[in-house]
C-alpha cells in the first residue's frame, strides 16, 4: 500500500537518498561531479521552489517524489529498487489528476524517461540543447495529449 503525502523539511535527507539513487540508475550521462553539483541545489533550494509530494511505503519509507511549480512537472525521481512497479506511473498520474499537470521537460538523454512519459500520452513540443542550468545536458519540453 503506497499512500502520497506532503512531505516536511524533515523528509529532505531521505528524499535527497532517493534522488541520489535514481540518478545514479537513471542518469548515465552525469558525472560524479555533476551530481555532487546538483545534489546540494536540490535539497536547499530547489525543494523550496515547487509543491512536493512523496510515495510513502507502509514501513514509511519514502520510495519516490514528485515536485511542481506552475502547472508543470520539475521533478520524478523514483528509488531504483520501486523501478518497474507502477509507482512512476503512479506519482505522474497524481500529479497530472489531482495537482493539474500540463507539461514537463526531461533530460534527452534519460531515454527511460523519456519513452515513460511518451507512453504516459506526453508529447515532444520543443528541445533545449542546455538544461536550465546552462550545462550541456539537451532538454526536451513535452506537454500532455495536446
Amino acid at each position: 500500500m503506497i499512500r502520497i503525502e506532503q512531505p516536511t523539511p524533515a523528509n529532505y535527507d531521505e528524499m535527497i537518498d532517493v534522488w541520489e539513487a535514481s540518478v545514479r540508475a537513471t542518469h548515465h550521462f552525469l558525472h560524479e561531479e555533476d551530481i555532487q553539483y546538483f545534489k546540494p541545489l536540490i535539497k536547499n533550494e530547489y525543494f523550496h521552489l515547487v509543491q512536493l509530494r512523496c510515495a510513502i511505503d507502509s514501513n514509511g519509507a519514502i520510495l519516490g517524489f514528485i515536485g511542481i511549480a506552475d502547472q508543470k512537472l520539475e521533478m520524478l525521481f523514483v528509488h531504483p529498487d520501486a523501478h518497474g512497479k507502477g509507482l512512476g506511473r503512479q506519482l505522474l498520474s497524481y500529479a497530472v489528476n489531482e495537482m493539474e499537470v500540463l507539461e514537463l521537460d526531461v533530460n534527452e538523454q534519460n531515454e527511460g524517461a523519456v519513452g515513460f512519459y511518451k507512453h504516459c500520452g506526453f508529447e515532444v513540443t520543443g528541445r533545449s540543447a542546455l538544461d536550465s542550468m546552462g550545462k550541456p545536458f539537451p532538454i526536451l519540453h513535452m506537454k500532455k495529449g495536446i
